[in-house]
């Protein structure tokens, strides 16, 4: 409840008002943003050889370091047709205006009216014309306040859309990777499921002449089985990225290429590079701390707002009326005089009830600073478990192609014993397996690097916005 106070001393109450106008004002805490110097996880994918140096600015095209000019098209086709960035970037421009709902409301507000009507005895009819105006003053924190919120309100539109730019990008180059490898992975299964068949065949024809046993018939058509499952599995996965990235792209349908097989598909791999991004960096490039800090002022400027509530609201009014008697065809001059004054809304019976929201809004406020260092620290911990997933991917290619090394050189003695006479076909079939295999889990590890990549950027909070957000941020 509160009591409502007209009068004409408005000097005086303005003069009280300002003295006590910064009782209630809320200011942003010194936030804890403090980072490691250097990261703990080997900066770089370059294994020991010089790479490029990978700074700030060039997160904002990170994609082309996988230098592959298809991916570069589908990237820059979903910055333009994605629907989800589009539906970000339009909150961002409501919020933009709304900027200017809120600064608007503490000036003096005009209104006007006419209307005619009858005194209490019926008698005579008036032409009354009338023009009032109204401003609330905004004080004890309360104008700023209000900036405070939308200001805080305008800064997680900006990290929204920023983030959803991030989340498009790396998705994109995800679902490409995804489609490349099941590409490539569904070339060598074809290859090896044909392989298993020969060997079943042999199998077979080593069991009718008493060279071998059911149990290696069976052992070979479970191979066989397995193989084929794969190839399905791998089929369904990619179809799966396809169709989610033609949606990522704003198409109807997937390219019919998405869909093929293609053994010799290239498996995109990232340019060497020494990162010269610094944990501190995350402040100003992750959108996700940009929206922990924008929480944080949205919630001071709310806290501003309770406890300005426990203070009277000030506002001034004022009122000119016109009046005409139509009946008598006259100007009365009795309701001319202007009215001017102060209207004093002061919390009396519902102080409680304001002072627990103060509360209330405080306990939101603290909740809202710890989810900042919260913030700063998963994104200083994605960062590393992407670094951490790049060093060993690389260790496990690395060991992979050992192995293939290895593989081929056993492969090269069995060909020659098989000319000589000394081997059958049946001996190298497993050895045959054994490097389609090996291939399969290079082209996995290769992916799985990939992956890291991206999710490595992700943390860093790489990618730009569309030009036409560029040039609505820097307004």
């Amino acid at each position: 409840m509160s009591v409502k106070v007209t009068s004409s001393r408005v000097l005086l109450c303005i003069g009280l008002s300002s003295l006590l106008a910064g009782c209630a004002t809320s200011e942003l805490p010194k936030m804890d943003r403090s980072t490691p110097a250097q990261w703990l996880q080997p900066a770089g994918n370059s294994g020991g050889v010089q790479g490029v140096q990978l700074g700030v600015d060039d997160l904002q095209q990170w994609w082309h370091r996988f230098n592959d000019p298809e991916l570069n098209a589908l990237v820059n086709e979903a910055l333009n047709q994605n629907l989800d960035l589009v539906q970000a970037l339009g909150r961002l421009k409501r919020q933009r205006s709304l900027m200017g709902v809120a600064s608007s409301t503490y000036k003096p507000e005009m209104t006007g009216g006419a209307r005619t009507l009858q005194d209490i005895a019926a008698v005579d009819s008036y032409f009354h014309a009338s023009i009032d105006v109204a401003w609330d003053l905004g004080l004890f924190g309360a104008r700023e306040a209000t900036m405070q919120v939308a200001h805080g309100e305008l800064l997680t539109a900006q990290a929204q859309a920023r983030g959803a730019s991030v989340n498009l990008v790396a998705d994109v180059v995800h679902r490409w990777l995804d489609i490349r490898m099941a590409q490539r992975q569904r070339g060598l299964l074809e290859q090896r499921v044909a392989l298993d068949e020969r060997a079943l065949k042999l199998t077979q024809v080593r069991l009718q002449q008493r060279l071998g046993s059911h149990d290696a018939v069976q052992e070979v058509q479970l191979q066989l089985g397995q193989s084929r499952a794969q190839f399905y599995g791998v089929k369904e996965s990619q179809a799966r990225a396809a169709h989610a990235l033609a949606v990522l792209l704003g198409r109807t349908q997937p390219d019919g290429r998405w869909l093929a097989t293609d053994v010799q598909a290239r498996m995109p791999q990232p340019l060497a590079f020494q990162l010269q991004v610094l944990p501190a960096d995350l402040l100003r490039t992750r959108p996700d701390i940009e929206s922990a800090e924008a929480a944080v002022e949205h919630a001071a400027g709310t806290l501003g707002l309770s406890r300005s509530a426990l203070y009277p609201r000030f506002a001034l009014s004022g009122s000119l009326l016109y009046s005409y008697n139509l009946t008598r065809n006259f100007r009365t001059t009795s309701d001319q005089m202007p009215l001017i004054g102060p209207v004093i809304d002061i919390p009396l019976f519902d102080w409680g009830r304001r002072r627990s929201q103060v509360e209330a809004d405080e306990a939101a406020f603290d909740i809202a600073v710890k989810g900042y260092r919260q913030s700063v620290l998963e994104g200083i911990a994605d960062v590393e478990t992407a670094l951490a997933g790049i060093a060993a991917q690389h260790e496990r290619i690395e060991a992979l192609e050992d192995m293939a090394q290895q593989l081929a050189a056993r492969g090269d003695v069995v060909k020659r014993r098989q000319r000589l006479g000394l081997a059958s076909e049946f001996s190298g079939l497993a050895d045959q397996r054994a490097a389609l295999q090996n291939q399969s889990d290079q082209a996995i590890a290769q992916g799985a690097q990939a992956l890291a990549y991206i999710a490595l950027y992700k943390a860093l909070g790489g990618a730009p916005l569309p030009a036409q957000a560029n040039a609505e941020t820097a307004q």
